[in-house]
């Protein structure tokens, strides 16, 4: 077995979670894949997988081997689709991360064209509200909405996405119509509220703060259940127009305070740097940017050229 085939291996090891279920997998038995695995720990000199009787984990080398290998064969799996029909033709496996409903709405419905235009192509979407770390955890591509930390990531704005507060009619009827920031105070919230600590609203062009931390009976660090009390009638909310979109334009929501809203939320791809990007996740980056520009609804602003 070459380097290249021990590469696979072992990364079908990690993925399987066994040296025992890669076996059962590739045909073969169980000592032959360990066999292998000790002939690829030689030849890097460093100890790849601690294993006990009941379990295996990765060293901190192992972890590294593995991030490495998903790329690696991901770059060979495009350059075999490429030589062999003749031209560039994007090939293998994007990892990607993406906010659960931000990919319910606008990736995965979107998909099947995707598909037919780079049939070679395949996308494991991981869909979470926490930060992944992309080079620990092997992904190749995060989709972000909101104001990017520091990081030595390489970040491509793709759309911005107006800053709204919504409510829905029926709740508006009974409760009245806020005119000012200041008339959030009379109001019950959807509190969008991360570690407990809840998210503070924005506005801009108002007299005094330019803050409202809101209050309200329901606290969530989870955008579709934003999304559901509020469809519920529990209240207000202050969130990217491409949460509500689609209610916004059939008024199921109303959009209110509009002459204060802040600035438009960015949404970036984000992708670890320091590498060449290989040409499946570069034409997956340009396909979101796609379905986000051409979005005939009121979510995404363009990027500015």
């Amino acid at each position: 077995m070459d380097r290249l085939d021990a590469l696979k291996l072992f990364v079908r090891i990690v993925e399987s979670g066994s040296f025992a279920a890669a076996a059962r997998e590739i045909g073969v038995g169980q000592p032959a894949v360990s066999k292998q695995i000790a002939s690829l720990e030689r030849h890097l000199g460093a100890q790849l997988v601690r294993r006990t009787s009941r379990s295996m984990t990765l060293t901190e080398t192992g972890q590294s081997v593995y991030e490495a290998g998903l790329r690696i064969i991901g770059d060979f799996t495009e350059l075999e689709s490429s030589v062999g029909r003749g031209q560039v033709s994007p090939a293998g496996m994007v990892r990607v991360t993406v906010a659960p409903v931000f990919g319910r709405l606008y990736v995965v419905p979107r998909l099947p064209a995707f598909f037919a235009r780079y049939p070679n192509v395949s996308v494991d979407l991981s869909a979470t509200e926490r930060t992944v770390n992309l080079v620990e955890e092997g992904f190749d591509l995060s989709i972000k909405s909101g104001r990017l930390a520091d990081s030595s990531m390489i970040a491509r704005q793709l759309a911005s996405s107006p800053v709204v507060v919504v409510a829905t009619p029926d709740y508006l009827e009974k409760h009245g119509r806020p005119e000012r920031p200041q008339d959030l105070a009379r109001h019950a919230c959807v509190v969008f509220a991360q570690l407990r600590e809840p998210r503070a609203w924005r506005f801009e062009k108002v007299d005094g703060p330019g803050l409202h931390v809101p209050s309200g009976n329901f606290h969530t660090g989870d955008a579709e259940q934003i999304r559901a009390a509020v469809l519920a009638h529990m209240g207000l909310v202050q969130a990217p127009a491409w949460l509500f979109a689609p209610e916004i334009a059939s008024g199921a929501v109303v959009s209110l305070l509009q002459d204060f809203a802040p600035a438009p939320m960015p949404i970036h791809a984000v992708h670890p740097a320091g590498r060449r990007l290989p040409t499946k996740t570069r034409v997956f980056i340009d396909f979101v940017a796609e379905i986000l520009t051409s979005d005939p609804g009121p979510a995404f602003v363009p990027v500015r050229a």
